[in-house]
């Protein structure tokens, strides 16, 4: 407590000090606890997508995944050099930075990291972010700025999954937070933008993944896919990760790639040769001025998506017409069953005659029903497909692997051994069926 009492709490040196203090202590219970490792982002990548989603002073500024509050007080140092009046440093304490965080530990975490860097009350919520119903959020919860990594491969609980459109419900948090942050973006004055951490599986993933993105990319503008290089989040996981930046201007008509490269001569990050922010600097400068190079390449996302819709359209059109075919066929099957029912002890004979009926356009029914759902899959085949936006660098070198020459002998080898034996089975046929 006298150590305590000891520091001054007023001096912006020493409060300074603490912050950076309390970061490497943050940084230590990571790398000494596995368990630590979801609430840890690394900084250089933070720093990165504050720097490239740049909040303005007069933004409100959410991290609904918190954690020990990596994203917000990056935001809080960027937006702090724009105060340059008392009333700016009033917005900036009181009506800027926002975050939730259910777990106890990193909730306290992110309260004092906050503190420390000089947030006098920071407006941290204990609440599950995702613990209200998606349809209720109006235009006062929404946000201007999202900076979030959120937590994936976990599995939220059915409670939570009720609160998101049935269509679109699954246990991946991944998703899950995708969803809640396109509807916290503000749609007006201003779009709002959002800088999103996620794992190779959701860019390519299908069914309920699929919906999510269609969505993303018709309602949204995802204009940029940064692809993280191998080991950012390493030894916690070894998954490969993106980065996710869209707002919502508009759908998105092209989206920009970019491979974020290792530095020369390495093949992953570890925990203790981590990312280093300079190491994005020609990130950066591309950011500004975008061009198509080794690293950078262009998808066409709506000459795609305007082809994929014309070649699907035909066969869901036939589908729907073979829905209503065998709906209008089976409505005609019950009222001759019905028909039948009153005949059957009067007019056994003529019941028999419908009954035969009934039979020969349930057939037909079901052949339209058979062909409703080879058309549909038909049509999805082509238009869904196109939502797997895990697209790979088209000037990425193919690794070559060198095998010894006496490997290739020994393969040539066998397969000539195998054709040999298939060609003599062949003959031993032909000369059976002359027989």
């Amino acid at each position: 407590m006298n150590k305590v009492n000891g520091i001054h709490f007023t001096s912006s040196e020493e409060i300074h000090v603490l912050g950076n203090l309390y970061e490497s202590m943050l940084k230590e219970m990571r790398d000494a606890a596995g368990d630590s490792g979801e609430f840890y982002t690394p900084r250089p990548v933070i720093r990165f997508m504050v720097t490239v989603m740049n909040p303005q002073l007069g933004e409100t500024v959410l991290d609904p995944a918190t954690g020990t509050g990596g994203f917000l007080v990056e935001s809080l140092i960027h937006l702090k050099k724009q105060c340059r009046t008392v009333k700016d440093e009033g917005t900036l304490q009181k009506k800027t930075i926002f975050g939730y965080e259910p777990k106890p530990l990193p909730y306290l975490l992110s309260q004092m990291n906050l503190l420390l860097h000089g947030l006098e009350s920071p407006k941290i919520d204990s609440a599950n972010a995702l613990g209200g119903k998606l349809t209720e959020i109006g235009d006062k919860d929404r946000v201007d700025v999202i900076l979030t990594n959120p937590p994936f491969g976990g599995e939220e609980e059915k409670g939570i999954q009720g609160n998101f459109p049935e269509d679109k419900r699954t246990g991946e948090t991944a998703l899950l937070f995708l969803q809640l942050i396109m509807r916290k973006l503000r749609r007006h004055p201003r779009p709002g933008r959002a800088a999103v951490i996620a794992p190779n599986g959701t860019l390519s993933g299908d069914g309920v993944c699929a919906r999510v993105k269609e969505e993303l990319l018709k309602e949204f503008n995802l204009h940029t896919i940064v692809r993280l290089p191998n080991g950012v989040f390493s030894p916690y996981t070894p998954i490969p990760t993106n980065i996710l930046l869209f707002d919502r201007s508009g759908p998105t008509r092209e989206v920009w790639f970019y491979e974020q490269p290792l530095p020369e001569g390495r093949k992953n990050y570890t925990k203790t040769v981590p990312i280093q922010f300079d190491e994005f600097t020609d990130c950066l400068k591309w950011w500004e001025a975008r061009t198509e190079n080794d690293h950078a390449w262009k998808w066409d996302f709506r000459k795609d998506f305007d082809e994929a819709v014309v070649k699907a359209k035909p066969h869901w059109e036939t589908a729907e017409a073979d829905r209503k075919r065998a709906a209008a066929l089976n409505q005609q099957a019950k009222e001759i069953a019905r028909r039948i029912d009153e005949l059957r002890a009067s007019k056994p004979k003529e019941a028999k005659l419908l009954e035969r009926r009934r039979s020969e356009i349930t057939q037909v029914a079901n052949a339209a029903e058979f062909k409703a759902r080879e058309e549909q899959n038909m049509g999805d085949g082509i238009y869904w497909p196109l939502f797997n936006i895990d697209r790979k660098n088209p000037r990425a070198k193919e690794h070559v692997t060198h095998v010894p020459p006496e490997r290739i002998a020994e393969s040539i080898i066998q397969k000539e051994s195998r054709i040999a034996e298939i060609m003599t089975n062949i003959r031993e046929l032909l000369a059976n069926q002359q027989r």
